[in-house]
């Protein structure tokens, strides 16, 4: 699990989140969104993606599990050739701003698997949550 501080409210930070369009300004590893459902993010709506690092591509999609909105986002990544992922964004009122969690769950992957995938998964999502927060609201100079 992941979280950040993000000095905006949680309607605008859930604005960001349920914009499919601008996963890739903020997702470590999306390399472009190819399309976007027009009803998302409603439950079953999907956005497909380009991900991969370098020249390597892997074009695939992501759902919608679940919306409670501003409060929380479930998703369902999928991410061949790994498989895929389970992610929830909760999103709270904190100190004048909100406080974002991030969690993110292989699923139907072997333990051993996961442990290995856990502290990269663990350290792009902090990064991820960096850039949202950064798109959000922006530092000021």
């Amino acid at each position: 699990m992941n979280d950040i501080h993000i000095d905006a409210s949680p309607q605008d930070v859930f604005a960001l989140l349920a914009d499919g369009k601008r996963y890739a300004d903020w997702v470590v590893g999306a390399k472009r969104i190819r399309s976007v459902d027009p009803n998302w993010p409603a439950p079953g709506s999907k956005f497909h993606h380009t991900i991969g690092i370098g020249p390597i591509e892997i074009k695939d999609n992501t759902q919608v599990r679940s919306v409670d909105a501003p409060n929380s986002l479930t998703l369902e990544a999928r991410m061949r050739p790994i498989g895929r992922a389970c992610i929830k964004f909760e999103v709270e009122p904190d100190e004048g701003g909100s406080r974002v969690r991030m969690t993110e769950e292989l699923i139907n992957v072997p333990l051993v698997v996961r442990r290995l995938f856990d502290p990269p998964i663990c350290a792009r999502n902090a990064e991820a949550l960096r850039r949202l927060r950064d798109l959000v609201a922006p530092p000021s100079d």
